[in-house]
């Protein structure tokens, strides 16, 4: 059975061979992902807006409303998204048909690079000649995701979310692998977050992507008289907001800890506003099973 490289496989890895494991590995994502009823890609292109926070909770809410789900941490550098799902310190398993998810909360599948690296190790570094991280740095992320998708095995799952990283230029690798069903944009009321995000809206509507929706988050944390950045990256961009999560810093804290808020308060503000999503979300899935 074929095995995911570990972190220092990554780490050290100088791109040899790299057209050849591209054209076999798409050709398993297409068989892998067979099994996916939709994927939903949850982004912004701008960090700090609660990204992830934001899909652990639309994991638990689409778990527990019945849906198979599995999440995907595509941040090699930053991985937080085990975490807030409670597998943080778990390993992949190995199975008969490939690498198979750690169980997070709400039975919701989890694979990130966290689980693939000990707590002590550091970013992602280049050790070749200098000048070339940075194409080195995208050539492992790119390889990285790549496996991700073609060599977890996911099983059956109605939505597989996978949380992308800051900058358009992760979200061009995504599309380059995948086309989801869904994009949701991450955005805050703050304008700057406005004006970064409207860049990843450009990038998702010059790919001919039509299932988009804003979520609006953390709201309700601006002085009164101050702009709205998600209503006003909606007017700009003629893309609806599919979600109003309220601002709550117990989100926040308990996410953080490995239970997501709509386990832990399901009746709170933001819980609600996260099982609205998930309905809606739901709704606008493919007809079928995988």
């Amino acid at each position: 059975m074929r095995k995911i490289r570990t972190y220092h496989q990554v780490e050290h890895d100088t791109g040899s061979g790299i057209l050849e494991q591209v054209l076999e590995q798409r050709a398993r994502i297409a068989r892998r992902l067979a099994s996916v009823r939709a994927i939903v890609a949850v982004l912004s292109g701008k960090g700090g807006v609660g990204k992830s926070a934001v899909t652990a909770n639309l994991a638990a809410a689409l778990a527990q409303r019945g849906a198979r789900v599995g999440a995907l941490d595509a941040d090699l550098n930053g991985p937080s998204l085990g975490r807030m799902l409670g597998v943080s310190g778990q390993r992949l398993g190995d199975g008969e048909s490939g690498v198979v998810p750690a169980a997070g909360a709400a039975g919701v599948r989890v694979v990130s690079m966290e689980l693939l690296q000990d707590a002590a190790d550091a970013p992602l570094r280049w050790r070749g000649p200098s000048g070339d991280a940075f194409v080195w740095q995208g050539l492992a992320e790119a390889g990285t995701l790549r496996e991700f998708f073609s060599d977890i095995a996911w099983g059956d799952l109605d939505v597989l979310l996978v949380d992308v990283p800051p900058g358009t230029d992760r979200i061009a690798r995504l599309l380059d692998l995948v086309r989801p069903h869904v994009a949701l944009l991450v955005t805050t009321p703050a304008e700057i977050a406005r004006f970064v995000v409207a860049k990843s809206a450009r990038l998702l509507r010059e790919a001919g992507l039509d299932g988009i929706g804003i979520v609006a988050n953390m709201t309700g944390r601006l002085e009164t008289g101050a702009a709205d950045g998600a209503r006003a990256l909606a007017d700009e961009t003629g893309i609806a907001i599919w979600a109003d999560i309220p601002f709550d810093a117990r989100l926040a804290v308990c996410t953080d800890r490995g239970e997501p808020w709509v386990l832990a308060s399901p009746d709170a503000p933001a819980s609600r506003a996260f099982d609205a999503l998930a309905e809606r979300l739901l709704n606008t899935l493919p007809a079928g099973s995988p």
